[in-house]
């Protein structure tokens, strides 16, 4: 099974460790596009002009800290990117105590997009950056357009014949669409909040608790070691683990789609 996930805007930076190795990073057929994209990132973080640096990365000038720290991000110290991002997600998926078999099947099996890196594993040395996937960054363009060029390729070929989890955003899915036979192999997950008011039930999307409710089941998944080989075994495994899943019909050539529904958050 291979899981995608997005990144987390929030990101802790290290104290210590070596420096960013571009040829350190998993698949290393991105490398060309990662050393542009850091080129033009660095290029517009040192070039003396905030206010343009601001603009391009949508920041105010209270977060004039992320434009020093892009500045430094061939010198400054890297980690796993497990630690690096630090959101909600990454709270709940706490990889940093898993251990054992459920540590190798994330480390295998996890896809980390991102508008710096394209994609990397939760074990690949990064530092501490600001750059999302809606950036226009001069010099390269659009970061979506730029990497979904880029990506179709490695991605697909990274993608073996068992189930994709898809849990990307919406920006970050924009990236890469699995076609064809591995679209009908991708499995797509929204997390609605069902409430009942005055008897009605209502359902909502609710960001904070969509990106923990993500986290905690890729996390309850791998503890389980539930290793499904099809999307259909993929759902059953989210229900044998108490979650209501409801499945939308599903399109030749397209994901399916997934709802899982929560009462509580």
């Amino acid at each position: 099974m291979l899981i995608l996930l997005p990144p987390s805007e929030g990101k802790t930076a290290p104290r210590s460790g070596r420096p960013l190795n571009l040829d350190t990073l998993t698949l290393g057929d991105l490398n060309t596009g990662r050393e542009r994209v850091l080129d033009a990132l660095v290029e517009l973080c040192t070039a003396g002009d905030r206010e343009r640096a601001r603009t391009v990365l949508g920041l105010t000038p209270g977060q004039d800290d992320e434009i020093d720290r892009n500045a430094r991000l061939r010198s400054a110290p890297a980690q796993p990117a497990a630690r690096i991002y630090t959101g909600v997600l990454y709270d709940a998926l706490d990889i940093g105590s898993l251990t054992g078999a459920a540590r190798a099947r994330i480390r295998r099996s996890a896809l980390v997009f991102s508008g710096l890196w394209g994609v990397v594993r939760v074990d690949d040395r990064i530092p501490a950056y600001r750059c999302a996937i809606g950036v226009n960054l001069p010099g390269v363009g659009g970061l979506t357009a730029y990497w979904r060029g880029l990506l179709d390729p490695v991605v697909t070929d990274t993608a073996d014949g068992g189930p994709i989890l898809d849990l990307r955003s919406g920006a970050y899915a924009a990236m890469w669409r699995p076609t064809g036979r591995t679209a009908e192999r991708t499995v797509a997950v929204r997390v609605l909040h069902e409430q009942v008011v005055d008897g009605v039930a209502s359902r909502s999307v609710v960001s904070h608790f969509n990106k923990a409710t993500k986290g905690r089941l890729v996390r309850e998944l791998l503890l389980a070691g539930a290793v499904p080989r099809s999307p259909a075994k993929l759902v059953e495994a989210l229900r044998d683990l108490k979650y209501t899943v409801e499945e939308q019909p599903a399109a030749a050539g397209k994901p399916r789609q997934l709802d899982i529904v929560v009462n509580e958050l």
